[in-house]
């Protein structure tokens, strides 16, 4: 969720970009340029550009970094980031509100309040606190967060 919400307020709280060819292998990153290997801290979120597969967020452990896929090779960067707790609290917040709301199979995305054809009709409830006056909710977390994410927000 972090990826998405950088990416909707175009604000990646880099604090310095790391240029090379980057190895993905085990869950952990490695390069043949030392220095293009970022000094990141436990728990520090970077985000990685121009890979095949693993292109995103991702949350730095030495252990290894869970989720990454094994990728022989590819020229690319690492942006060291400097996210705010208040931005994760609201990935977090938003991930809560994504998964009660915009599961698979609810109403919530459909871009209609209602629709009819044939012998078929229905009406879509709010699936959230409503926004304005019409009683309808927010129809995605981009509406639904937006006060929140303004704050946040680059141009």
């Amino acid at each position: 969720m972090l990826t998405e919400l950088c990416k909707e307020i175009k604000n990646w709280f880099e604090q310095k970009k790391y240029f090379g060819n980057y190895v993905i292998e085990n869950n952990m990153i490695s390069s043949d340029d030392a220095q293009s290997i970022p000094d990141l801290q436990e728990g520090q979120y970077f985000r990685i550009v121009g890979s095949v597969f693993n292109d995103g967020v991702w949350k730095y452990s030495e252990s290894g970094i869970t989720g990454l896929k094994d990728e022989k090779i590819f020229r690319g960067a690492i942006w060291a980031m400097a996210v705010p707790q208040d931005v994760i609290d609201l990935a977090n917040d938003i991930k809560d509100w994504s998964d009660k709301y915009e599961a698979v199979g609810s109403n919530a995305m459909s871009p209609f309040n209602s629709e009819s054809f044939g012998g078929y009709s229905y009406s879509k409830s709010g699936g959230g606190s409503s926004t304005s006056g019409s009683g309808s909710g927010p129809t995605s977390w981009k509406e639904q967060f937006a006060s929140r994410l303004n704050r946040w927000r680059k141009i």
